[in-house]
């Protein structure tokens, strides 16, 4: 029998929601959730960004996002700095830094316990995949 578009679309959402529900409660060890983690992934890819980049490689509202950095440079994980015009850009601590790096073994463990269980080959075509489908 076809797998019908929500079979699929289920199967995607069960294998994420596993992936979120296992990463956040390893993520809560380091305090920090796993919003907080991504955001400190994405300036590591991405230095110097500014929150409406962060919003959007994040998945978040700018207002969200502002929120979410407000929080981050408190507790020392992020730093603001001036940028060009009324920009503000937004860069990593050693703390914050520390935890991005603890949290990418963290995800590396979470991964391994499922798509880790697929040869190199099915990785690279499921990305594909998933990249088709995702536009």
């Amino acid at each position: 029998m076809e797998p019908s578009l929500q079979d699929v679309g289920i199967a995607v959402k069960r294998l994420q929601w596993r992936h979120h529900t296992e990463a956040s409660k390893a993520l809560a060890e380091l305090g920090v959730s796993l919003p907080q983690w991504d955001v400190l992934r994405r300036l590591h890819e991405h230095p110097e960004a500014s929150l409406h980049e962060l919003a959007q490689l994040t998945f978040q509202t700018d207002q969200s996002m502002g929120s979410l950095a407000t929080r981050m440079v408190a507790r020392g994980l992020i730093e603001r700095l001036e940028g060009p015009g009324r920009a503000v850009r937004h860069r990593l601590t050693p703390e914050g830094e520390r935890i991005r790096e603890a949290g990418e073994t963290i995800l590396d463990t979470v991964l391994s316990a499922s798509v880790g269980a697929l040869s190199r080959s099915e990785r690279a075509t499921l990305l594909e995949l998933l990249r088709k489908a995702g536009g």
